[in-house]
């Protein structure tokens, strides 16, 4: 055994007790948390206007502060990005980590002094866990690579800012700086699927033992290995024996990934974004994501089902529950207060708290009162795969509401590796999975209001060409798996 692999288990002991000591007291590492964020910022803009100096627990905060989306919260970010001081949070943010924005173009999200060392534990610590449960600490000896975003930074008003995976790749620890992949001019290639050539070329002969990612693109790099290698990416990398993923659900990847590779390999689930670093996965035998109760955010939540609802309500770490879809509230010490990232998650353990991202709160089904959210269609595709040979690169689901003929239905946009030998069969098997997942909608089926779902195939590198066509191809961008209207699979039809 390496003395690298000596002093990441002893220091992944280290920081397993650690965990155990805030993940065993939640709701009073969360109160902590509270406290401090609004002490912190009651000489700010927002706590002027907020009153943060009358806030002394969860109820106050709720009467003065609402529940805000970006577009909510935007004249106070403006303020940021133009360079003013003491709006949302102390001072002015380190970086503004860029995304796309839905209706307001680009959105900037604030990473505080604060903040920015959270989102590097966070990742180091789902390792160091991982090592700590597996005893597996060979892996540190080989080649590690994250595909990311371009790490070029422009500067607005003295601020850096750039997507929040190329923002991160400025903090990597120099211990890993020569295990890490690719090189630094490669990552700053823009073009997605030059870079990805490019990072097969450079990683191909090399030693990688860790490979993290999207799994829809990495996905895409295990392919192009594949190609030029002319053998499974697992006898291509011997010593590959662990995938680091988040963003999206591997299980519709899985098998996909398995016949890639060759073999099986352990895996780490991630819950980043650029507002946080929310969850990550602790333990390879409990389903679920520890929620990272100490990491500077906290935490509301609000039943899905409720979330429209005139002053629905908003609970706190001591009061969810097991298997409810609740829409993730966050403030944070970047400055965003009773934020809604867009993300619904369910608890599968309350003893520590897990989680799972069941989807999204504005990406579901309800063209007919049945609300199918995103677990729902994925639980149900691998429902239907279990013992078949089929394989699915990806897919997304929309209503037909107007048929040409015959009832409304659901349409499923696949793209099958593998098809199935018999199209209707596996259909059939899909809906009645589905129709397991989610009660409404069967009530749907059965009282005639739907037909049963219809799954359309779509042609090879369909989905890479779509998201080329909008400008995502590649880096941190997803195919949402569902849809309320037809906008996406009428461009995957063209």
């Amino acid at each position: 055994m390496s003395l690298k692999s000596v002093a990441a288990k002893l220091f992944a002991q280290k920081i397993y007790k650690k965990t155990q000591v805030w993940a065993n007291s939640p709701v009073e590492t969360q109160k902590a948390v509270f406290l401090n964020l609004i002490k912190e910022a009651k000489q700010t803009q927002f706590g002027k206007d907020h009153h943060f100096d009358e806030i002394k627990n969860f109820e106050d905060f709720t009467k003065q502060v609402p529940v805000r989306d970006y577009e909510a919260l935007k004249p106070y970010v403006d303020r940021v990005v133009k360079g003013e001081e003491n709006v949302l949070w102390k001072g002015k943010p380190l970086y503004f980590a860029k995304t796309s924005g839905t209706t307001s173009g680009a959105k900037y999200i604030p990473l505080t002094k604060e903040s920015m060392p959270y989102h590097i534990e966070a990742a180091r610590n789902a390792i160091l866990l991982y090592i700590h449960e597996t005893k597996n600490a060979d892996f540190v000896n080989g080649k590690m690579i994250f595909l990311q975003g371009s790490p070029i930074l422009e500067e607005k008003y003295g601020i850096k800012l750039g997507r929040l995976s190329g923002i991160v790749a400025h903090f990597v620890p120099k211990y890993l700086q020569k295990n890490r992949l690719p090189s630094w001019e490669t990552n700053c290639i823009e073009d997605w699927e030059t870079k990805v050539n490019a990072i097969v070329g450079e990683t191909i002969d090399q030693d990688m033992t860790v490979i993290s990612g999207i799994p829809s693109w990495v996905q895409m790099y295990f392919e192009k290995l594949q190609q030029r290698g002319k053998k499974p990416v697992g006898e291509i990398f011997k010593n590959f024996n662990l995938f680091i993923y988040g963003g999206v659900n591997y299980e519709p990847y899985r098998a996909k990934f398995e016949n890639l590779i060759g073999r099986k390999v352990d895996s780490i689930e991630l819950f980043p974004a650029s507002e946080g670093f929310f969850a990550y996965q602790d333990s390879q035998k409990e389903k679920g994501m520890l929620l990272l109760l100490n990491a500077g955010i906290f935490y509301e939540f609000i039943k899905s089902e409720d979330f429209y609802a005139e002053n629905p309500k908003r609970y706190t770490i001591g009061e969810v529950d097991l298997g409810v879809n609740y829409v993730l509230i966050i403030s944070t010490n970047a400055g965003l207060w009773g934020y809604n990232i867009g993300d619904t998650v369910q608890f599968t353990s309350l003893k520590p708290y897990r989680v799972i991202v069941s989807g999204r709160i504005k990406h579901y089904i309800s063209a007919f009162g049945e609300h199918v959210i995103g677990k729902e269609v994925e639980s149900a595709l691998q429902e239907a795969m279990l013992g078949t040979t089929i394989r699915v690169n990806e897919f997304t689901v929309a209503p037909q509401i107007t048929p040409t003929e015959g009832l409304p239905y659901h349409e499923w946009f696949v793209e099958f590796e593998n098809e199935p030998d018999e199209s209707d069969t596996f259909a059939e098997a899909l809906d009645k999975a589905m129709r397991k997942q989610n009660i409404y909608y069967d009530d749907l089926i059965v009282g005639h209001v739907l037909k049963k779902l219809v799954v359309t195939k779509v042609a090879k590198n369909g989905f890479q060409n779509y998201m080329k066509s909008i400008g995502k191809l590649g880096g941190q961008n997803k195919i949402p798996r569902l849809s309320n209207d037809r906008n996406i699979v009428d461009l995957l039809a063209l």
